[in-house]
């Protein structure tokens, strides 16, 4: 690799303390000559600028994921303790996975089974789901029925409901919403009364308010551990996140 003097003075003007190289102290010539060395030395090395351009982006990215943390910290209780979210999993669990998911998207749909496997064969993960419908009235009509469902029968209803909706596709009507309750042995005229309840308004509410703090405008979007994970993720990139957060606890 070709090293100039210019260059060697920039590495050595940015490796020293600030006071120990004022470029403003240099004539308009020697500036000149050093522009000139140091741009024919990243012309010659192009692959610096793409080493800094790495260096800046992991920066960003650790600056992103430390800022991240600490919004999940200052948000640890709507977050982990809402009161209305449906949690399943092993309760005391050391990792907690949350899930914003809607039920007309695909990839939340694929993602299910998998995240399941992730709860299932770990054994010691809580699982917390949130209902965040943001493709149009269906997810919210299919939210606003699993929130009920809830409210009314219980988690293990819920969690039926919520298979159930995710292997839907016809549009989210009142009969089919009834004739849904009363395939999975519940109370029809009950779940739909609690639908449009201020209580099943305020759990949609309170996540879309989580969603704006954390920027969230995709689904799935998944919370594990104090970590922020945009997108679908296949299972075995859960699992090594799942290690990772546990070797670092």
């Amino acid at each position: 690799m070709k090293t100039t003097l210019a260059a060697t003075a920039l590495i050595t003007a940015l490796s020293a303390p600030a006071f120990a190289f004022d470029i403003t102290a240099m004539t308009e010539d020697e500036r000149a000559m050093f522009r000139a060395e140091v741009r024919s030395y990243l012309l010659d090395n192009p692959e610096v600028i793409m080493e800094a351009v790495a260096a800046l982006e992991a920066k960003q990215a650790a600056a992103q994921a430390d800022a991240e943390k600490n919004m999940v910290a200052a948000n640890a209780k709507m977050l982990f303790d809402d009161g209305y979210s449906w949690v399943g999993g092993n309760p005391d669990g050391d990792i907690t996975v949350i899930e914003f998911s809607d039920y007309r998207c695909g990839y939340c749909r694929k993602a299910m089974k998998e995240v399941e496997e992730l709860v299932e064969s770990d054994g010691n993960i809580r699982f917390i789901l949130k209902e965040f419908p943001i493709l149009g009235e269906a997810s919210l009509v299919s939210s606003r029925f699993a929130i009920a469902t809830l409210n009314v029968a219980g988690p293990e209803a819920y969690k039926a409901a919520h298979d159930a909706l995710m292997a839907m596709n016809s549009e989210m009507t009142e009969p089919v919403l009834r004739r849904l309750a009363e395939t999975l042995e519940l109370d029809a005229d009950a779940i739909l009364a609690e639908m449009d309840s201020d209580k099943v308004t305020y759990a949609i509410e309170e996540n879309r308010k989580l969603a704006q703090i954390f920027q969230i405008n995709g689904t799935p979007t998944f919370i594990m551990g104090d970590e922020l994970v945009r997108g679908y993720v296949p299972l075995n990139d859960m699992r090594m996140i799942v290690e990772d957060i546990r070797d670092n606890s």
